[in-house]
């Protein structure tokens, strides 16, 4: 290979994309619920390792929440008042402000993101 070849494979290698820190690094949840939380927690998508996630919102407020992993998938679980245990599975936290966690009256769950 010719030395102008092997230079740019070099430049190339040096300056691709690294996973510096991809995971979240502290976010806001919001409670769109319109139900209180008594608990919530994270796990790393596809694991079974729940963690505690900080103070639940009440409904509409807002938690800020420190929480550092360097995945982007995770699961959160809340126990919403007089429904039980719900999950919204597969939130990505990468570059994310804040996450909103919602359910309609018929149960549905969605997230949307700030």
């Amino acid at each position: 290979m010719s030395k102008a070849v092997l230079s740019l494979l070099a430049l190339s290698l040096a300056t691709s994309a690294a996973p510096a820190s991809a995971g979240p690094a502290g976010f806001s949840i919001v409670n769109a619920t319109g139900l209180g939380m008594n608990s919530l927690t994270i796990r790393r998508f596809g694991s079974s390792d729940w963690r505690p996630l900080g103070t639940a919102p009440s409904p509409g407020a807002r938690a800020s929440l420190q929480f550092a992993d360097p995945g982007c998938a995770f699961d959160i679980q809340a126990s919403l008042e007089g429904i039980g245990t719900v999950v919204w599975s597969g939130v990505n936290l990468c570059e994310v402000k804040a996450v909103i966690l919602n359910r309609n009256e018929s149960g549905a769950l969605w997230v949307d993101y700030e």
